[in-house]
Order: C-alpha cells, then structure tokens, then sequence
C-alpha cells in the first residue's frame, strides 16, 4: 500500500480554486460573518446532545437552522490528533500549523516563562494574518467572545500571535490598544472582547490576585484609558451600547463558570452573542465575530459526558439567537454567512443497544423489558464511555442510574489516563447564508478560513 504525504505546498494547492469556486456561486460580499466554533464538539457530542434535548428524532437548532454541511479534516501540521490552537488557526488564517501554537506560519512551539511570557525568538516563524484582522483592515467592526478564558487558545487564535499558547499574559497585552506589545495588525482595537481570566489582565498581588500579572500592569484600566466600557458582570455588559468598544471579563481567575452552576453575575452564552451582535453590527461596513462553547472542551476533558450535552446546548441556543437576530437585522441573511463549527473530536462514543428514549447519560436498558443491560463480567453500564481518561476502575462494579445520571457523574473509560484527550476524527461543519453554497464534502480545515474570506471579498 503507498501512502502519500500531504505537505504544506500540496496543501495550498488543494486550495488554491477554492475562492474562485466561492466567488463564482456568490454575486454580492457577505458584509457580515459569524463563526461559531463549538470546541471539542464531535459528531458523536452532537448526536448525544441532540437526544438529551430533543430525542432521537429531534433536532438540534443548529441543524434545523443551517442548510450547508460539510466534514472538516481536523489534523495539525506535526500531529495526526490536534490540540485547539492549530485547529483554530487554521480556521482562522489558511495555515496549518503546529500544536501549541497561536496564529503563527511555520513556528516551533516554545515553552513560556512560568509567569507565561512568550518565549518566541526573531527567525521562529512569522505571524499568519488571521481574518479578524483582514475584516479590521477593510473597516469593519470585529469581535471574539468566550466560555473560556479570554486568553485561551481559541479567541486568542483570533488576534494573537505567540509561540505558545500557555503565554496568556503575552496574548493579554497583544489586544490592548497603544499599550507595550500590542498587535498593530488590530488597527484601533478589537471592538468587543468577552470571556474570563481577569488575572491576566490585571496586577499581581499576594493576597488578592495571586495569579495576577507579574509585570504590574492593569490592562483593563489600560482599556478604559483607550476608550473602551469595561465590565465585569452580566448587568454590566447588558448596559454597554453602540458608539463604544467593549470589554467584559466575567470570571476573576478562572474561565466562566459550566451552565447548571453559573453564577448570576455571569452572562449565558446567549446573551453575550445577542449583545455583541447588537455591538457589532451598529458598523454599516459590517463585522466579523467568532462565538466560542468553550466548556464543552473542558467537560469532555474531565469525563463529565452531562456537562458536555448541557455546554453543547447552551452553544446551540447561542446560534439559534443569533439567526433569529441578524434575520432581523438582514431579512433572508443575504449579507450575511454564519459558520458553525468543531475545531477537533473528543475519545467519547455511544455504544450498547440502548433502548430508544433512554437518557442518553443513563445506563443501557433494554428495549424489550426495559432492564439495565449487562457487560461479559454482569455488571452495568452506561451508554456513553469513554476511550481514555481518569475514570478506570481496577475492577468494575455496577453503576446506578442515579448516579449515572447527576451532574458530577464520570463516565468509565478505556486507556487510563490523567485526563481524557482530544480524538483525531474528523468534524462537522455547517454554514448559511451569504456564500455558504461553497461548504460541502470533506474538506481540510485550512479551506474553511479561504472560503469565508472569499465569500466576504477579503
């Protein structure tokens, strides 16, 4: 059998028609573009997340809602199974790259300082141009927003450029206008930023933010000094409007919190998207925004398969507001192109013969009698397992629906490990919209960032 190694030249020229395929199915610019990216989000996620809230005959919002689909081939430069900052970047500039690395064309992941300064040397690749800051420098309003941390791996894809994606007080200071270390490819700024870690953005100090910065610096009164509203809790974004960029970390030192546990102060998903869309699209030259589920990630990663069903439900409500607003806003979304979409798989899969209507998070009951299944050993399972992870028993036991089916219930796992990993499957993508026609087939991931630039004349 010959294999046949696709490197970075075949790969651009695999792409290389593809804006002309765009631009030969769209006759006018999307103005607006909205991309989704629900992290870890793979297709036995949705399919469990569609059950849990819809039953097996149900639809989630995103599917009834999005008409083009797509399979997106997910692997990074140097890695069969990717990590969130190449599979990110890709999506983001056309350019596979190495795992750890943000937004940067042939660069070798450098490990920062322990206080998370990037480490990235004069000769170690150069930064790849992403398309937030393509749409800034045609006049548009750009935004990114987050469950997680501000600073991780998948906003910062968006307008940051470092060799690792543990530098997150080196990607803070990278989207503060006029301050030292700022990404002059942002022009005047980022115009709305929502997420968590306010730590990275703000001074250290002993008793009060530990992990604050080392270097001192309050880059969110730095923000204010630049014109932006900042805040920090739900009432406060809810009180930003048009005219003015905006800044709202809602978590001291953390990412935000999962759904079933969020704290009032902190914004859903929904409404962050809802009032960055509001923010954004005040611009008549259009905007671009990225919306990241990124708690979906985190939940698969600590074996917490309800959590992960609860994050890729909040992420889809997020999508379903914002197609029922920018319908609003642009009637049959003919300026308009929405992407949704996974940046890599999870190890989690449905397996047993489950009874139809079963909680898809229950044990695996029968469809005759509608008693709990057992493995080779007589023991009980659940329906959904993992490939690796933390949770392997030395010997198995029965597990209970009860338990099976409460919030901090872990689902067994196969290899063991100290946390689950990411899968190398390919992922799902749907779009709509203005030249959305283009997203279809399996595609590399790097085509994804060309289409979208060739449907909004980038």
């Amino acid at each position: 059998m010959t294999f046949r190694r696709i490197t970075p030249l075949l790969l651009a020229a695999c792409c290389a028609a593809v804006p002309a395929i765009a631009a030969a199915q769209s006759t006018k610019p999307a103005k607006n573009i909205i991309f989704f990216l629900g992290d870890g989000m793979g297709p036995t996620v949705i399919t469990a997340a569609r059950i849990h809230k819809n039953g097996e005959d149900g639809l989630l919002d995103f599917e009834r809602l999005m008409e083009r689909t797509a399979r997106i081939k997910t692997y990074s430069l140097d890695y069969q199974t990717t990590d969130s900052a190449p599979s990110m970047g890709a999506y983001m500039t056309g350019v596979k790259m190495n795992n750890d690395v943000i937004s940067m064309k042939d660069a070798r992941p450098v490990e920062p300082t322990k206080e998370g300064v990037d480490q990235c040397k004069a000769g170690n690749g150069s930064a790849a141009v992403t398309i937030l800051e393509l749409a800034k420098a045609r006049g548009k309003s750009v935004g990114s927003i987050t469950t997680t941390e501000l600073t991780h791996a998948t906003p910062a894809s968006t307008f940051s450029h470092v060799c690792s994606r543990d530098a997150a007080y080196t990607i803070a200071q990278q989207i503060v206008p006029g301050g030292a270390g700022y990404n002059p490819a942002l022009r005047d700024g980022v115009d709305v930023l929502m997420g968590g870690g306010r730590n990275h953005f703000t001074p250290h100090d002993e008793a009060t933010n530990p992990k604050g910065r080392p270097d001192g610096r309050d880059l969110m009164a730095e923000f204010a000094g630049a014109g932006y509203y900042v805040a920090g809790t739900r009432a406060g974004m809810l009180s930003a409007r048009p005219g003015r960029k905006f800044v709202g970390i809602f978590s001291a030192t953390s990412h935000l919190d999962y759904s079933y546990q969020r704290r009032p102060e902190q914004p859903t998903l929904a409404e962050m998207t809802g009032k960055a869309i509001d923010l954004l699209s005040a611009n008549p030259n259009g905007f671009f925004l990225m919306v990241e589920g990124g708690k979906i990630d985190h939940a698969l990663h600590d074996t917490r398969a309800k959590h992960a069903l609860e994050e890729t439900v909040a992420f889809d409500e997020a999508l379903a507001l914002a197609v029922e607003r920018m319908r609003a806003i642009d009637p049959g979304l003919e300026n308009t192109l929405i992407v949704l979409t996974a940046d890599h798989d999870h190890t989690m899969q449905i397996n047993g013969y489950a009874k139809r209507g079963n909680p898809i998070h229950d044990i695996v009951r029968d469809y005759a009698t509608g008693q709990p299944k057992k493995d080779a050993d007589g023991k009980t399972f659940t329906t959904l397992v993992f490939g690796n992870g933390p949770n392997r028993p030395d010997a198995r036991t029965d597990v209970d629906s009860v338990v099976a089916q409460s919030d901090d219930y872990h689902q067994e796992t196969g290899v063991h490990k100290s946390s689950e990993t990411h899968g190398g499957g390919d992922v799902k993508l749907y779009a709509t919209g203005a030249g959305s026609a283009p997203f279809k087939g399996t595609i590399e991931n790097i085509q994804v960032f060309q289409l979208m630039k060739a449907a909004a004349g980038l």
